[in-house]
């Protein structure tokens, strides 16, 4: 199993990005790169482009969504780490298989058209990891 490739995205639990928003992209500069809904994740994203990375702002669409949850317990903040993996679905399966705690043992689909998977922070000292696996590009 390689190495993933870089971070993909910082992702940060916000209340509002209409209200966020300026804060990166007017005081920090930031480039707005686009939004997003995310069903399956009941968020709305919003990315910032940042070197070969970027920032990801993540607003709940409702109480019951996973930010919402984390933003109940812990307020707004850094949420997760990112990173760019070439088989998400090989890498999950070979974690799995070597204990490590997961909350997806499948991929699902994300923000961009990227597989995902969450480890579970118990497997990484209360830090939440995310493993995207991006579409080819052609």
């Amino acid at each position: 199993m390689s190495a993933p490739k870089k971070i993909a995205h910082i992702g940060i639990a916000v209340k509002s990005l209409e209200k966020t928003l300026p804060f990166y992209t007017e005081q920090l500069g930031l480039e707005l790169v686009g939004t997003e809904i995310v069903e399956s994740e009941q968020v709305q994203v919003a990315f910032l482009k940042i070197g070969e990375s970027h920032i990801e702002l993540l607003e709940p669409l409702s109480d019951g969504s996973p930010i919402a949850k984390f933003m109940e317990k812990r307020g707004e903040g850094i949420h997760h780490i990112a990173f760019d993996v070439d088989d998400v679905t090989g890498r999950l399966a070979t974690l799995k298989e070597q204990g490590v705690p997961l909350i997806h043992e499948v991929p699902k689909a994300g923000a961009h058209d990227a597989l995902i998977g969450f480890l579970h922070p118990k497997a990484a000292n209360g830090v939440l990891y995310e493993l995207c696996q991006y579409p080819k590009e052609t």
